[in-house]
């Protein structure tokens, strides 16, 4: 088989095994970073550009030390070098590394050299590590923070790129010889580095390697990119034709046509996501049929009537709004928002009694063990005085009570069921399910919400988050939902305040927790999980508790829950701190404390920089549930200044401590900044990134190769704005001017072809 086999088909799906510089073994290592095709290729974007204007020689750079006016702070090297405070960047070529000295002194250092002169890169530390990580002869790009030892020049832990291996095409050994600097770098005034790493590296493909391969497909395969977008947008954004963008971010010249091109292929990728979430939208609210209910409910009155408090505005907004969906004949479809303690439960179950007055079921799908509980419990609470059958299923329950809910379930006496993944099971009937309310979704993978779907003809689901999500994450996660927002809290509720205390000062926040407790409140302590074991948490939670039961506060009552606890024993603690019988309840964080006790006012988080930003504000909202003022003690470690052997010492090692306190510093800042969730969330996705934005990588978050939904926001709007006109002008892409994007579909897309299939 060859190369004009796939090229009759579409070029850009050739193999990139195919190319020419490639072949097998390369495309084998390509092939595990997620390029198979040309196609692949073209989108392997560099990860940033060298400017080489801002790039100095070593003689500039030594010049540029010499005359450097040294303040009294930049004396950090050992021997008396000095910090020169500014960033630069060297190409050079790899002369000689060893490594100098033994143990906690060890070094390693590196001779760089280009035309005009010579200079030491060093690493303290990690020795033999880095004596594999180079070969004599490779160009790197190096840049730091330049400085003298002495009389020599260096850069200590500088950031690193690889220019060029030196690996001779075969992988024999590196040649210096073989390295052409002109043609490395004659890439107009930016280069181009890639994302690489050692495998790609040892068969040839570093920053040069990725250029030649990338500019061989380029010449075969450029006229085969064929534009797919209307003509009426690309003319409306001033786009750059596609193959003049995608040649420019491998081969810039200048920095305004690669900001042309990048925009070009952002646009794009966000266009195509935008574009397969209108068309699903529209998908699922004209092809579906769903159940058409009868919104006034004598059960919804009598609940909202035995309730010991008034619904929030906001609230009855959100009722009207899930109403309205729930009274037409296609299928609910939409994301609840509301922060933590903003009466989100109260909502669902309201639109839950509508569907059991229709003759319908409800389930109510909780991510954990844990939360299935509480909910459970919190629902049973709510229906005390409404005629309703609530059940819970989970997987840790008995056979025979497992056995007997499943029975209610087929025979349609269970009218509201709570549960976990144990839900999606072969053996989980139902006899008529009509409404799926879906808690945290994101913890659920997108076939577990569609098999749950399955269970009934068409259910409505409502989809509830109480992590707020920003606007840019949520039109990418959940663009084809509709979106109610509760954004008011209950009126007798009072900001919680948020104070930052430090390890040291400790005895302090002692004294207030005292003096809230003789105010009649109580308080909960959490601690973090210092590993990933619950054995080692809940030994961690034990030592802290027993040093605040027989230290601290032996005049207090208090309680520790964890997550080994049975459940009745939790069932039982809760209880007693319910009934004020408890003054202080340590926790761990391995479970969720939600509990709603408005007398507990007041909550100690012990080690908070350990916590992410969502995590702490999900626990300061288990708090601030009463019309009393209530307080969130966060306690952290106090970042002391290390002395200046003792970073040069490990100074990578540093480098990471320094960035990990500018990260606490940065989400402790926020918590005692504000309340606001979606603030919180903003500034939480910027810290952490889409992907990590709900803790763990999970796969309903997309990965784009180019574009970025936390700094391409206006992009995001521009393309979601067009991608949703397109459909609602020409929902079947029927149109001549549409026929380009409905190929591109078929060619790309396969999944969303089954969209475009008429009513």
């Amino acid at each position: 088989m060859n190369s004009s086999t796939f090229a009759l088909k579409d070029p850009l799906s050739t193999p990139v095994q195919f190319l020419k510089g490639v072949g097998p073994a390369r495309s084998a290592v390509l092939e595990k970073h997620g390029v198979s095709s040309v196609g692949d290729l073209f989108m392997y974007i560099p990860r940033r550009y060298l400017d080489k204007t801002a790039i100095v020689t070593i003689a500039e750079l030594r010049e540029m030390c010499s005359h450097q006016i040294v303040d009294s702070h930049a004396s950090l090297h050992p021997g008396g070098s000095t910090d020169v405070h500014r960033y630069c960047t060297v190409v050079g070529e790899v002369r000689s590394f060893r490594g100098v000295g033994f143990r906690s002194k060890a070094r390693f250092v590196l001779a760089l050299a280009d035309q005009t002169g010579s200079m030491q890169c060093v690493w303290f530390g990690g020795v033999q590590y880095w004596k594999k990580a180079f070969h004599v002869g490779e160009l790197l790009a190096v840049s730091g923070q330049p400085s003298f030892y002495g009389d020599v020049l260096q850069f200590v832990h500088p950031d690193l790129d690889r220019i060029a291996s030196a690996n001779n095409d075969d992988g024999n050994e590196p040649d210096s010889s073989r390295i052409d600097w002109s043609k490395t770098l004659n890439t107009g005034g930016l280069v181009p580095l890639y994302p690489s790493g050692r495998n790609l590296e040892r068969v040839g493909l570093d920053s040069a390697g990725f250029r030649r391969v990338i500019n061989s497909a380029i010449r075969s395969y450029l006229d085969s990119i064929s534009e797919s977008l209307p003509d009426s947008i690309i003319r409306d954004h001033n786009f750059v034709a596609l193959q003049a963008a995608i040649y420019t971010v491998h081969f810039p010249k200048a920095q305004p046509e690669l900001e042309a091109s990048l925009r070009r292929l952002k646009y794009d990728e966000f266009f195509y996501f935008q574009l397969k979430l209108a068309l699903r939208r529209r998908w699922l609210k004209e092809s579906t049929l769903g159940i058409a209910f009868s919104v006034k409910s004598k059960l919804a009155r009598q609940l909202v009537d035995s309730l010991p408090f008034r619904l929030t505005k906001a609230q009855i907004r959100v009722i009207h709004q899930i109403t309205a969906d729930m009274e037409v004949s296609k299928p609910l479809n939409r994301l609840l928002q509301g922060d933590v303690g903003s009466g989100k439960t109260i909502v669902a179950l309201i639109s839950m009694l509508i569907a059991v007055e229709n003759g319908y079921q409800a389930a109510f799908l909780a991510p954990t063990e844990i939360l299935a509980e509480q909910h459970y419990r919190t629902l049973s609470g709510l229906l005390r005085n409404v005629p309703v059958n609530i059940r819970l299923l989970i997987g840790g329950q008995r056979s025979r009570l497992r056995r007997d809910v499943l029975a209610d379930l087929q025979r349609g006496s269970a009218q509201i069921v709570v549960g976990t993944h144990a839900l999606f099971e072969k053996d989980v009937e139902f006899a008529k399910l009509g409404f799926v309310v879906i808690d945290e979704q994101h913890r659920f993978g997108v076939m577990q919400r569609a098999s749950i779907r399955k269970k009934g003809s068409s259910p409505d689901v409502l989809v509830m988050t109480a992590t707020p999500i920003p606007r840019t994450l949520s039109l990418t996660l959940y663009g084809e939902l509709d979106v109610s927002i509760i954004d008011e809290l209950p009126k007798n509720r009072k900001p919680v305040k948020t104070i930052l205390r430090y390890d040291d000062e400790k005895e302090s926040v002692f004294e207030f927790v005292r003096d809230q407790i003789k105010q009649g409140r109580q308080a909960y302590f959490v601690y973090p999980l210092i590993e990933e074991s619950e054995k080692v948490d809940l030994k961690a939670a034990t030592v802290h508790f027993e040093h605040l039961q027989n230290k601290v506060f032996p005049d207090l009552r208090l309680g520790l829950i964890h997550g080994r606890l049975p459940s009745d024993e939790k069932d039982t603690l809760m209880e007693k701190f319910s009934r004020r019988e408890l003054d202080v309840l340590v926790a761990t964080t391995v479970i969720e404390v939600g509990i709603d006790i408005p007398n507990a006012s007041l909550m100690v988080i012990e080690n908070a920089e350990r916590f992410g930003l969502s995590q702490l504000h999900q626990l300061r909202g288990r708090v601030g549930r009463g019309s009393e003022q209530s307080y969130c003690v966060l306690v952290a470690k106090r970042w002391v200044a290390r002395r200046a052997e003792h970073i040069m010492r490990d100074a990578g090692k540093a480098r990471e401590v320094l960035e990990q306190q500018r990260l606490a510093e940065r989400r402790l800042a926020t918590m005692v900044g504000t309340n606001d969730g979606f603030k919180i969330a903003e500034v939480d996705l910027q810290l952490r990134g889409p992907g990590d934005f709900f803790g763990t990588r999970q796969s309903g978050v997309p990965e784009f190769k180019v574009a970025n939904i936390v700094s391409d926001t206006s992009i995001l709007d521009e393309a979601r704005a067009d991608a949703f006109n397109v459909v609602a002008r020409d929902p079947y892409l029927k149109l001549p001017e549409n026929q380009m994007l409905k190929d591109h579909l078929r060619t790309h897309f396969r999944d969303a072809l089954s969209l475009l299939q008429t009513a």
